[in-house]
């Protein structure tokens, strides 16, 4: 579906989307290149952040390019194999998206509550590991959305109410009795939603709890600044998601839906290096260096 049939407003929405990827690519990219370039960085929140960045660009990469090419081309056609494979990989990254939000909440829980034994338990070790853990429990993720989406076999000249393939969006075009599909999207919904959306608020809570036994201002100034980029990031994320379920369940015009979920489709990736770097002291030396090192 496209977002409008005007011609004009879709020269400027193919200059604005083709903008936003560009911008989403380029400073994602220039966090991976200052993590890796810069020593002082190898640590385990910017190793995290590094993944993040690689995971905003594969992500914004399976929806923006092919919303770009239709609306220049002014076809919305895709095919059923094509349909599938940017089903998987859209399931795949937004997965990862949230597991690693919910890692990197932790390595935040464990600098600010446990500061004295942060080398010892934030090993290399581990975050390999949860990184791991992150990437396989995407990979699950992709698997059960295929079997269930395999199962409906009417896949022939329908239209999809939106500007990507979502599962959500094609499991409602079945004909067929959907209830046992339905009981595995709330099932999905609960182990990749709900527990990692409380998993950060229960370690926020304890790490503002922590910061405020601090009894200098100073000190709980720079504690906060520790958290306050990932804290943005994380709210910026569920909170677009949780909005664009409502929307869908509020809103009864899909094109209105398509609007929401470039939210977090393409927005949030882009703002992403943005809220990183623009706050971050170290993220900003290394870009300096970076700079200096390639001028």
């Amino acid at each position: 579906m496209s977002f409008t049939d005007d011609p004009d407003l879709q020269s400027i929405l193919f200059g604005l989307f083709l903008s936003m990827y560009l911008v989403t690519v380029l400073g994602n990219l220039l966090i991976i290149l200052a993590v890796s370039s810069d020593s002082h960085l190898h640590t385990p929140m910017y190793f995290f952040l590094s993944i993040l960045s690689f995971v905003d660009i594969c992500f914004i990469s399976t929806t923006a390019p092919k919303m770009i090419v239709d609306i220049q081309t002014q076809s919305g056609v895709i095919s059923y194999v094509g349909c599938l494979t940017q089903m998987s990989l859209y399931a795949i990254f937004v997965c990862m998206d949230d597991m690693i939000l919910t890692v990197m909440t932790y390595d935040r829980f464990v600098v600010i509550c446990h500061l004295l034994h942060y080398q010892v338990i934030m090993n290399s070790h581990l975050c390999g590991f949860l990184t791991l853990v992150s990437f396989l429990l995407s990979l699950l993720d992709f698997q059960l959305h295929n079997l269930m989406i395999l199962q409906i076999t009417s896949f022939k000249d329908v239209e999809i109410p939106t500007f990507f393939c979502d599962s959500s969006q094609l499991l409602n075009l079945s004909c067929s009795d959907t209830s046992s599909d339905n009981v595995v999207r709330y099932f999905l919904a609960a182990v990749y939603g709900l527990f990692p959306f409380s998993g950060i608020i229960f370690s926020y809570y304890k790490i503002i709890s922590s910061i405020l036994r601090i009894p200098s201002t100073g000190g709980k100034y720079k504690a906060f600044s520790t958290c306050g980029s990932h804290l943005a990031v994380a709210c910026l994320f569920f909170g677009t998601v949780v909005g664009v379920y409502l929307s869908s369940a509020v809103s009864l015009s899909p094109r209105n839906g398509a609007v929401a979920s470039v939210m977090y489709t393409v927005v949030t990736p882009m703002l992403d290096p943005f809220i990183y770097s623009l706050r971050n002291r170290d993220i900003k030396n290394a870009l300096r260096k970076l700079h200096s090192r390639i001028f």
